[in-house]
């Protein structure tokens, strides 16, 4: 079973909006066993709409639609799939009474172009929209299958979950597609490659291998398709236990698995503290673990000490030191993670000082630089890493080595 993602809009096209609604898409369609064989965003036109969409329904046996069926002149989607199916409109009555409650009570009058929501191809079925006002439409021809579902995310989510798949699952004979993902972290994609080669040569033809790079991470994802799942989940499994005896120290869970929550999970278990301290990550790491709940448990504070001055009143950084070797530096870097220890009364203290750019570097400290540290009860481990040129990159690849490097030490305490 195929499938086409089709978005419409001109403002995504244009970079107004990200396109989220694709990936939901994919993902609940992916669940059912249809394999998305594109995704293709067009703009609001008449002539494109129809090409796309007769493309489509000649290549997929599933085509989603998003977009376009709002009340104005530049929502065609709904009068431009009438005309592709040769089909004339009428008045739902349901959607229509519907549309005027939701009006009414957001206190907006129910005019002309409101009520043209309740106007429908005779061709399709309607999907009802509980949540908005733009109902969802779904066409047949030939065996295959064309839905059409507004732009709005949570009015798409919705429809996908309680009408659309339920659908599908009843008009087609589906077989399923199983993906498992292992999170590794430690390894860059070529030496993890080399690492696992036999492994990956050994694998059964029907499993699919594909490496996802991350910032700090490295995703493995092992996939089958057109199967019998539970025997194929259960190979997934064997395969993916073989490959977390290769590489122990590298695995750090599944599917979504972070080394944060991997961190978060030792130390609330140890009943450990931890502080950061951070200058040009500019608090990242301290909000990548307090945006998980319980990090209260064990997260004594984050300082954020962007200045010289700030690292030497807040963590006790000499400012001779400054003065000496500059604030992207082992020793400031050293003074920055015991400093926040100290301050805090916390057992573990992670810092970082660095030049994001897109200015400030120099031949001898590139933009990208970063000293890394970590204080703990046994002593201070600092490293010095080169995150990129990007500065969303540098903060991202910085904190998700500094969070490596302490679930390290937390490693070697054990």
């Amino acid at each position: 079973m195929k499938a086409t993602i089709l978005t419409i809009g001109d403002e995504i096209l244009i970079g107004q909006i990200v396109d989220t609604n694709s990936v939901s898409i994919a993902k609940h369609l992916n669940s059912a066993g249809i394999v998305v064989r594109e995704k293709i965003s067009i703009g609001d036109d008449r002539t494109q709409i129809l090409d796309t969409v007769a493309r489509a329904l000649r290549d997929s046996e599933v085509t989603v639609i998003t977009g376009g069926l709002g009340p104005t002149k530049d929502d065609i989607t709904k009068k431009t799939l009438a005309e592709l199916f040769h089909s004339g409109m009428h008045c739902d009555e349901r959607v229509a009474a519907h549309v005027e409650r939701m009006l009414t009570a957001r206190g907006i009058d129910y005019n002309e172009l409101n009520r043209s929501q309740a106007l429908v191809p005779d061709a399709c079925t309607v999907l009802f929209n509980a949540h908005g006002t733009a109902p969802g439409m779904w066409f047949e021809r030939d065996g295959h299958v064309v839905v059409s579902l507004p732009g709005v995310p949570y009015e798409m989510e919705h429809l996908m979950q309680d009408e659309v798949m339920p659908r599908l699952k009843a008009r087609f004979a589906l077989r399923q597609i199983v993906h498992r993902t292992l999170i590794t972290a430690g390894l860059p994609e070529s030496m993890l490659a080399k690492r696992i080669e036999a492994w990956e040569n050994a694998l059964p033809p029907y499993l699919k291998l594909a490496y996802l790079p991350n910032p700090g991470a490295v995703r493995l994802r092992l996939s089958a398709y057109e199967v019998e799942g539970e025997s194929v989940a259960r190979e997934i499994e064997r395969q993916f236990e073989a490959l977390r005896r290769l590489i122990p120290h590298n695995v750090i869970g599944y599917e979504t698995a972070s080394m944060q929550e991997l961190v978060h999970r030792i130390l609330t278990e140890r009943g450990k503290t931890l502080a950061t301290a951070e200058s040009c990550t500019g608090g990242t790491i301290a909000a990548r673990f307090t945006a998980m709940p319980g990090a209260s448990v064990y997260f004594r504070c984050g300082v954020v000490s962007y200045s010289n001055e700030s690292k030497a009143a807040l963590l006790g950084v000499d400012p001779a030191t400054i003065a000496r070797v500059g604030a992207v530096s082992e020793e400031v870097a050293r003074q920055m993670a015991e400093g926040a220890r100290r301050v805090a009364g916390a057992d573990y203290a992670i810092a970082t000082t660095g030049i994001a750019g897109p200015t400030g570097g120099s031949a001898e400290k590139p933009v990208g630089t970063v000293w890394i540290a970590v204080a703990t009860p046994e002593g201070t481990t600092a490293v010095c890493k080169q995150c990129g040129t990007d500065r969303g990159q540098i903060i991202d690849r910085a904190s998700a080595f500094a969070i490596a490097l302490l679930r390290d030490a937390l490693e070697q305490e054990r």
